[in-house]
């Protein structure tokens, strides 16, 4: 059984049909994402109607300058489909808010997970050094996830020194993507998730189209090849640190 920790359920063109295809295909679980205030509440109405559907309530780095005030309600009123604060944190590839914006959003973000005792999802593109210094500064969560990781060695192990979970997504299956892979394969079973991010970044054989959360485990499989080991140690290895970082177990 699968876990997909990060992905938008609903999306324009993405319904809630997904939920139960995802369960067709091994994947019991989901994470739906929030990245600004009508996402959150739309993940955390998923959640809430829906058997292993989580939501998290975010701003992403693209809607920084609407500011966090904007998401932090739904935070105060959260029950316990909400795990997560984010996704959150740094894009300096778009930057469709300026950087500044991005990085006292990121902060404040930070402070509501430290303040909750919620996991903290990190979206970061381009901006390594400022990600892990603002973290630093505001103090590193006791659990959080590098979502979508695409570093390679240097940015897996300065995450894991700060005490991440670094979650691969399907980029792990592009041709391109070797230090990814390479990634994959240095970080400790204990410390890695997979997710979709759907419905973006579709793995291969898929690459183009809709990404759904039933593709999970192509992801855990490119995984697991680059690791050398059998794709179930990584399916149960995934399954276990999702119910770690999210803390699941308690709520099911």
């Amino acid at each position: 059984m699968w876990t997909d920790s990060h992905c938008h359920v609903p999306w324009e063109g993405m319904g809630l049909e997904v939920i139960e295809e995802a369960r067709d295909a091994g994947v019991a679980r989901l994470v739906s994402i929030g990245t600004d205030a009508a996402t959150s509440a739309a993940a955390i109405e998923v959640a809430r109607a829906n058997r292993g559907v989580w939501a998290t309530v975010g701003l992403h780095p693209h809607e920084a300058s609407s500011g966090v005030d904007t998401v932090a309600g739904l935070l105060s009123g959260a029950d316990a489909s909400v795990v997560a604060v984010g996704e959150c944190g740094l894009d300096y590839f778009y930057e469709h808010s300026p950087r500044d914006a991005q990085k006292e959003a990121f902060a404040a973000q930070i402070a509501l997970a430290n303040q909750m005792g919620l996991a903290l999802v990190v979206h970061t593109r381009d901006a390594w050094d400022d990600t892990f210094d603002v973290l630093r500064a505001e103090g590193v969560p006791e659990r959080w996830v590098l979502h979508c990781f695409t570093g390679g060695p240097d940015e897996a192990r300065k995450g894991l020194d700060l005490g991440a979970m670094l979650s691969f997504s399907g980029i792990v299956t592009f041709k391109n993507a070797g230090e990814v892979r390479e990634a994959a394969a240095i970080c400790p079973l204990e410390r890695m998730l997979v997710e979709t991010d759907s419905p973006f970044l579709a793995p291969v054989p898929h690459r183009g189209e809709t990404n759904t959360p039933a593709f999970v485990p192509l992801v855990g499989a490119a995984v697991a090849d680059a690791r050398g080991v059998p794709v179930e140690t990584v399916e149960r290895a995934t399954w276990d640190n999702a119910e770690q970082v999210f803390r699941l177990s308690e709520l099911t």
